[in-house]
C-alpha cells in the first residue's frame, strides 16, 4: 500500500495533501515549519496507516531537496520526490505538485494502458460523443467519467488560462466559435490532456511552442 503526500512548501509552513493509490483525498492540513509541524505530519500518517504502518510507503512530493524537513522526512522512511518548481511549470501549465499527482495517479501508472491519445481522452471523459441526426450534428460532454480525473482537469484548464498563451488563445477560439465557458474550457482539457499524452509517451517536458504549433499555424492559414 502506498501513500502520496503533496507538500506545498512555504517559508514558515507547509500545506500538505495526503491521497492514496486511486487520488482520494485522505487529509488535508497547514502544517508549522519545524518540530511541531513534522510531528503533526507523522500522526496524520500513523492514523491513517492504522496497524499497517510497517507495510505502507510513503512518497512525498516536495519542491526542494535539502534542509531540516527534508532530512525528517528521510529519517523517518519516507520516499522523497523533488519537485523542481520551474521544472513542474514545464510538465505542464496548470499542473501544479498535488494537482498533477492527483491526475497522474487517477490515469494510473502502467505505460501501456492507453495506446493512443484518444484513448487516454476517453477515459478522462474530455472527448466529447457526437450524436448525429439527419445532416444535423451535436458535440455532447460524457456523463460517465472519473469525477476525480475530470475535476481535476478542469482545474487545470482553468488555471492554464492565466500560465499558457496557447492555451488562452485555444479557449479564446472555441469561445469565439459560440461555446459557451464550460464546453470551451472542456475542449481545453481535452487538449491538454492529448498534449500530455505525447509527453508521457515520448519521455519528453511540456514545450509552449511545439504544444501549440499545430493550431497557431492552422489560425495563420
Amino acid at each position: 500500500m502506498r501513500l502520496f503526500v503533496g507538500d506545498d512548501w512555504a517559508e514558515d509552513h507547509h500545506d500538505v495533501e495526503v491521497m492514496d493509490t486511486s487520488g482520494r483525498r485522505l487529509a488535508k492540513a497547514r502544517l508549522p515549519e519545524g518540530v511541531a509541524g513534522m510531528t503533526r505530519l507523522h500522526a496524520i500518517i500513523g492514523e491513517l496507516a492504522g496497524e499497517d504502518a510497517d507495510e505502507i510507503e510513503v512518497l512525498v512530493g516536495i519542491e526542494t531537496d535539502r534542509g531540516p524537513w527534508v532530512r525528517a522526512l528521510v529519517a523517518a522512511g519516507y520516499t522523497v520526490l523533488a519537485v523542481n518548481p520551474l521544472q513542474a511549470a514545464r510538465s505542464q501549465p496548470g499542473l501544479g505538485t498535488v494537482l498533477g499527482a492527483r491526475v497522474l495517479a487517477e490515469f494510473g501508472d502502467d505505460p501501456t494502458r492507453y495506446a493512443t491519445a484518444k484513448a487516454r481522452k476517453n477515459y478522462a471523459g474530455t472527448s466529447p460523443i457526437t450524436r448525429a441526426s439527419g445532416k444535423k450534428k451535436v458535440a455532447l460532454a460524457r456523463f460517465i467519467h472519473n469525477d476525480r480525473l475530470i475535476d481535476a482537469l478542469l482545474t487545470q484548464a482553468f488555471s492554464a488560462l492565466r500560465l499558457s498563451p496557447g492555451a488562452r488563445a485555444y479557449y479564446d477560439r472555441q469561445r469565439a466559435r459560440g461555446c459557451g465557458h464550460n464546453a470551451a474550457l472542456r475542449q481545453l482539457a481535452n487538449r491538454l490532456v492529448g498534449i500530455l499524452h505525447g509527453c508521457l509517451k515520448t519521455g519528453t517536458l511540456y514545450d509552449e511552442a511545439t504544444a501549440w504549433s499545430h493550431h497557431a499555424e492552422s489560425l495563420a492559414a
